[in-house]
């Protein structure tokens, strides 16, 4: 693949977080969060948490995060390891295992639940994922919720080159295009290095791209080293293409978005554009509004 001229400049690189437990199932690092960066340089995005490979044991018990509500954004969940069972008060749910995505639009408000499988449960063993929870624009804040559930087997496979290629989750590349559906321009997949490799790839001018070093050692732009949990933010406001140097083994995930330049209100469960928003999003999940999740047999 021939070199090209321009590269998009790096905005700033994030470092690992330190871990914590989100129920008793997901150890998690917070990639981003807007605590962390400014909402505006990540839009449409808002917070990222990524659990490292971690082994389980087999347990009679399944762990997870109870039933609680969310509004206004959608939550994207990568299988890596392991298992997901979800279910919803609006009736989705399903399990995802390795290379399988959720997605799930909370929009006017769900309330769910996410445990590990019946299945990993028992038998245990390596449990990796990642939840992004990205961002609606105020029209659709209230839209009606959905549920997908993607199978890896679903991904186009993108050919970067010798020893290295991606799998599209959301969004076009190369002339390939990805099955989740988006409410807004996004384009989401994984670069895979089989071997020490460079990809390039062009993404559209003004959008927000976020580059996640989920394994390995990655030169990013020719310029920045960036390692197993960094982020590196692009700078939007130049336009470029982007290239990544990996070595053996190495995988990044790539998020792209236009962003939605909206004031971003964030409180626990809920994102919305105001704080009046909040407060009705919250009296709405008391009234029981947003639905309930029928008992387990």
């Amino acid at each position: 693949m021939g070199v090209m001229a321009t590269l998009q400049p790096i905005l700033t690189v994030a470092r690992a977080r330190e871990k914590h437990w989100v129920g008793d199932a997901f150890l998690v690092s917070t990639v981003f969060s807007p605590n962390q960066l400014d909402p505006q340089i990540l839009s449409p995005f808002l917070l990222m948490d990524h659990a490292a490979p971690k082994y389980f044991p087999p347990a009679t018990k399944a762990r997870g995060v109870g039933e609680h509500p969310h509004r206004g954004f959608e939550t994207v969940t990568f299988a890596y390891a392991g298992e997901v069972a979800h279910r919803d008060s609006h009736g989705g749910g399903g399990i995802i295992g390795p290379g399988d995505v959720q997605w799930m639009t909370a929009g006017s408000g769900v309330v769910h639940e996410e445990f590990q499988s019946e299945r990993f449960t028992a038998e245990g063993g390596t449990f990796e994922m990642v939840q992004l929870w990205v961002n609606l624009p105020a029209r659709l804040k209230m839209t009606s919720p959905r549920y997908q559930g993607l199978e890896g087997q679903r991904f186009p496979r993108i050919p970067f080159g010798h020893g290295v290629e991606g799998r599209l989750i959301a969004g076009d590349l190369q002339s390939l295009q990805g099955p989740a559906l988006t409410h807004t321009p996004i384009t989401l997949f994984d670069v895979d290095f089989e071997a020490a490799s460079t990809a390039q790839f062009e993404l559209a001018a003004g959008t927000t791209t976020l580059l996640f070093v989920l394994r390995g050692s990655v030169r990013t732009q020719r310029a920045q080293i960036a390692q197993q949990g960094d982020l590196v933010v692009l700078d939007r406001a130049s336009r470029g293409s982007v290239e990544l140097e990996g070595e053996t083994g190495a995988r990044v995930l790539v998020l792209n978005g236009e962003p939605l330049e909206e004031p971003v209100f964030a409180h626990g469960p809920f994102v919305m554009n105001t704080r009046a928003e909040i407060v009705e999003a919250i009296h709405d999940y008391q009234r029981g509004l947003m639905g309930t999740l029928a008992p387990t047999s």
